[in-house]
C-alpha cells in the first residue's frame, strides 16, 4: 500500500537557486494526486548547497511556504533520503535542479535505493523557456520517473530526443508552467485612475555585456521621459551580490547610478505576479515573465533591439507576433500574440490551465500504486554509455561512479557538529564573495 493512502502526501523538493525553488515547490504542490482540491501535502525543502543558494530575502519574494527547509551539500541530502523510511518516507520527490545536478542525485538515490522497491516517485523538468542545450539537459534528466515539458510543443521535443538516442521516452508527461495565474488583464486604465504603467523584466545573464545592458537600460529612460505620464518600471530579480540561476556580473542597479532618470521611472522587486497586477505592457528580452504576461492577456513585447538570436533566447518567440523594437514601442505599437503559437507553449489564456496537470497526478497517482513498488532508477548515462562524461558529472557533487560518497565528501558520515557548522558558514561566505565579486573582476580585466 502506498505510504499516501494512510498518511498525509509527503512531498520533497531539491533545489539549487530561488527560481528553481519556486518551480519546484509550486510543481509539487501542483502534480500530487488529488490536487488542487486536495490540500492535505506535507512538503519538506531541501537548498542544495552553492553559489546560487537563495538568500532569506530571496525566498521571502518568491513566496513559495514549506513545512520544512535547510540547506544541504549532496552527501547530505542522500543520507536524508535515505533515513526516510517507514512514517517518515516521501511519496514525490521534485529535482529542481540543473542538469547536471539532476543527473547526480539520480545516480545517487539509485545505489540508495537499489534494493527498495518503496520509494518515491522522481519528478524533475525545467524552470521555463528550453532554448539553448536541448540534448545535453535532457539527457542529464534521464532516469527520473516523470520529466515534465512546460508545453506541447516541448513534450514532442523531449520525445524526439529520447527516441533518437534510444532512451525510453515514456516518463516525458506534459504539464504548463506552475506559477502562471492571477486575473486577466482588465484594459488600460482610464482617466484619474493609476498611471498607465510599463515593465521591463530584466534577466541576469541575458544580454551579459556592459554595451547591450546600457543600451537597453538608456532606451527604457528613454520611453519613460517621452511618456511622463507613464509609470516606468524596471524589474529585477536579485540585489547585488544575490545570485539568481544565472549569475549577473553587471546589474542595473549600478547602471543606473551613472544614468539620471526622470521621477517617473523606478526599481522595483517583488513577485512577478503582483507586479504584473499593475501592468498596462510587459517588455524584455526573453524573461518567461513573457509568458506569466501572455497567460494574463497582458500586452507583451519581446525586444527584437539586440537581434533575434539564440544566444539572448528570443528566437523561441519567432511565431508568437510579440516580437517589436523599442522604436516601435515609442511610436505606440501593441503586439497581438499569435493564438496558436500561445496554445503550444503552455500559457492557457483561453483556460484549460487547472487541467493541464492532470496527467501528471494520474501518472503519479498509478505510480504510487504500482503493486511491488517501482523499478529501479535507470538513467540513459551509466559508466558504460557515458564513462568519459558521467564521473566527472558525479565528481562535481562528491559521488564515485557508482554513486557513492567520495571519501571526504562533506557531511558524507554524520550530521555536523557546531564547530563545522561554523567553519562552513566562513567557507561559504568566502566561496560567494570570489564568485559574486572576485571573479568578475578578474574575467573584466581579461577583456581589457
Amino acid at each position: 500500500m502506498p505510504a499516501s493512502a494512510t498518511k498525509a502526501l509527503r512531498v520533497a523538493v531539491l533545489a539549487d537557486s530561488d527560481t528553481r525553488w519556486k518551480w519546484g515547490a509550486l510543481t509539487a504542490t501542483r502534480i500530487s494526486p488529488g490536487a488542487p482540491e486536495n490540500t492535505d501535502i506535507r512538503l519538506d525543502g531541501y537548498l542544495l548547497r552553492g553559489r546560487a543558494t537563495p538568500t532569506p530575502r530571496q525566498l521571502r519574494e518568491v513566496g513559495v511556504t514549506a513545512d520544512s527547509l535547510r540547506e544541504v551539500t549532496a552527501a547530505e541530502f542522500l543520507r536524508a533520503m535515505g533515513g526516510a523510511t517507514g512514517e517518515e518516507s516521501y511519496d514525490v520527490l521534485v529535482l529542481a535542479l540543473v542538469g547536471g545536478g539532476v543527473q547526480a542525485m539520480l545516480h545517487g538515490l539509485g545505489r540508495l535505493w537499489q534494493d527498495r522497491a518503496e520509494r518515491p516517485v522522481v519528478v524533475t523538468g525545467y524552470v521555463g523557456v528550453v532554448y539553448e542545450k536541448l540534448a545535453d539537459g535532457l539527457l542529464l534528466r534521464h532516469g527520473a520517473d516523470l520529466v515534465l515539458a512546460n508545453s506541447r510543443q516541448d513534450a514532442d521535443r523531449f520525445r524526439t530526443v529520447y527516441e533518437g538516442v534510444g532512451a525510453d521516452a515514456t516518463a516525458v508527461t506534459e504539464v504548463a508552467l506552475p506559477f502562471l495565474g492571477g486575473a486577466a488583464y482588465p484594459g488600460e486604465p482610464g482617466a484619474g485612475e493609476r498611471p498607465y504603467t510599463v515593465v521591463f523584466a530584466a534577466q541576469p545573464s541575458v544580454p551579459d555585456s556592459r554595451k547591450d545592458r546600457t543600451y537597453l537600460l538608456e532606451r527604457l529612460i528613454r520611453h519613460a521621459r517621452r511618456h511622463p505620464e507613464r509609470e516606468v518600471l524596471l524589474k529585477l530579480r536579485s540585489k547585488p551580490g544575490e545570485h539568481t540561476t544565472h549569475i549577473e556580473e553587471l546589474p542595473y542597479q549600478k547602471l543606473v547610478q551613472r544614468a539620471d532618470p526622470p521621477p517617473n521611472f523606478r526599481l522595483v522587486y517583488g513577485h512577478m505576479g503582483e507586479v504584473l497586477d499593475r501592468t498596462d505592457l510587459l517588455v524584455t528580452i526573453s524573461s518567461t515573465a513573457a509568458l506569466e504576461s501572455l497567460h494574463r492577456r497582458i500586452p507583451t513585447v519581446v525586444l527584437t533591439d539586440l537581434g533575434v538570436r539564440e544566444a539572448l533566447g528570443n528566437h523561441h518567440f519567432v511565431g508568437s507576433g510579440c516580437l517589436a523594437s523599442w522604436d516601435q514601442l515609442d511610436e505606440g505599437h501593441r503586439p497581438a500574440p499569435d493564438p496558436e503559437w500561445v496554445a503550444r507553449q503552455g500559457v492557457a489564456a483561453d483556460g484549460g490551465y487547472e487541467t493541464a496537470f492532470d496527467e501528471a497526478r494520474g501518472r503519479i497517482a498509478k505510480l504510487l500504486g504500482r503493486p511491488g513498488g517501482l523499478p529501479p532508477i535507470a538513467p540513459y548515462y551509466t559508466p558504460v554509455t557515458a564513462p568519459g562524461y558521467l564521473p566527472g558529472i558525479l565528481a562535481r557533487h562528491h559521488l564515485a561512479p557508482d554513486g557513492t560518497p567520495l571519501p571526504g565528501a562533506p557531511a558524507a558520515d554524520k550530521a555536523p557538529g557546531p564547530v563545522r557548522q561554523v567553519v562552513r558558514r566562513a567557507a561559504r561566505g568566502a566561496y560567494r564573495h570570489g564568485v559574486q565579486r572576485v571573479a568578475p573582476v578578474i574575467r573584466r580585466m581579461g577583456e581589457l
